[in-house]
């Protein structure tokens, strides 16, 4: 299919802010027209928001990008004009009800009713439909998907459709307004490895045809423009995820484990059990008045805070129990 000359994506210092934080920050990058870009990050970095905001469809915060001659955010509408979405979940997902064919015209459709002149819509109808159908042949074409290798042709269902099928409809659709900028976000998404190796050999054609291409995925190819999100040390390595704090090994009980833990002989304070002789050293400071550091003391009232105070917590953890 002929495509128009792919956009030249240059970005500086690019950010964007959400109400939970910043989704990323501070993202340099300059992409040639033509390129195959990979956008690589752990899920959750901020990919799919590069992605929204590269093509238009989120305002960044900070910095600046470039997509073509049109700059952002100033030109966002223009940015849509030109970049079309491949498939990006959860903002276009196919329509599971529909056919390949129904989900096709539909496209056409909307590409005609949006992006096509108004002088096309002035031609008669069946100049229209012939134009429409050489468009999808030729993005079909494009995508590499052959409508004869469906279980149904293309009266198949999209929801019967393998992943890897799926990723190719949605390519096609994408094309069929000729972008200058394609975007396609979870490239890895339930792909095993030879097919993920088969979508990146469909970008790379798609972009040797001219389109500037931009894909999120877990694992860029060798030949890719890399641009990674996610958190990075101040020596510009990956931040290490902060260690979880020890856990908490004290623990009170009550009821019957509390009852059976002493008559097993066990203290109040854990597992532990209890020493002979350390309880009739106890006993003797307690007759003497002295304590060598083995014993309590003869200080009766820090027996009986201590015992208020493990009343005090089973009480406490009783009621946070209740209350979840």
């Amino acid at each position: 299919m002929d495509s128009p000359h792919g956009a030249a994506v240059k970005a500086e210092d690019f950010g964007l802010k959400g109400p939970r934080g910043w989704a990323f920050r501070g993202l340099g990058l300059d992409a040639a027209p033509g390129s195959l870009i990979a956008v690589e990050g752990p899920s959750g970095s901020g990919r799919t928001c590069l992605l929204l905001a590269l093509t238009g469809r989120m305002k960044p915060t900070e910095g600046h990008a470039e997509v073509g001659p049109h700059r952002l955010p100033k030109k966002m509408a223009a940015v849509r004009r030109i970049a079309a979405l491949g498939p990006v979940p959860g903002v276009n997902d196919l329509d599971q009800s529909l056919t390949v064919a129904e989900q096709l015209r539909e496209g056409a459709l909307l590409q005609r009713h949006y992006d096509a002149p108004i002088r096309s819509l002035l031609r008669p109808r069946a100049e229209r439909r012939t134009a429409a159908s050489a468009r999808i042949e030729a993005a079909l074409d494009a995508a590499g998907l052959d409508l004869a290798t469906l279980p149904k042709a293309e009266r198949t269902t999209v929801r019967d459709l393998e992943r890897l099928e799926s990723v190719r409809l949605s390519v096609a659709i994408a094309l069929l307004g000729s972008p200058r900028l394609l975007a396609l976000d979870d490239l890895d998404l339930k792909l095993s490895d030879p097919e993920r190796g088969e979508v990146w050999t469909l970008l790379r054609s798609i972009a040797a045809r001219g389109t500037t291409v931009l894909a999120v995925c877990s694992e860029a190819p060798a030949d890719a423009v890399v641009l990674r999100t996610g958190p990075k040390a101040d020596d510009g390595a990956p931040e290490e995820k902060p260690k979880r704090p020890a856990a908490d090994t004290s623990k009170i009980t009550w009821g019957k484990g509390a009852k059976d833990d002493a008559e097993a002989g066990r203290g109040a304070e854990g597992d532990v059990e209890a020493d002979p002789e350390k309880d009739a050293d106890a006993a003797a400071d307690a007759a003497d008045g002295t304590d060598d550091g083995s014993g309590t003391g003869n200080d009766t009232d820090t027996d009986t805070d201590t015992e208020n105070v493990d009343t005090k917590g089973a009480d406490d953890a009783l009621a946070e129990a209740g209350r979840a």
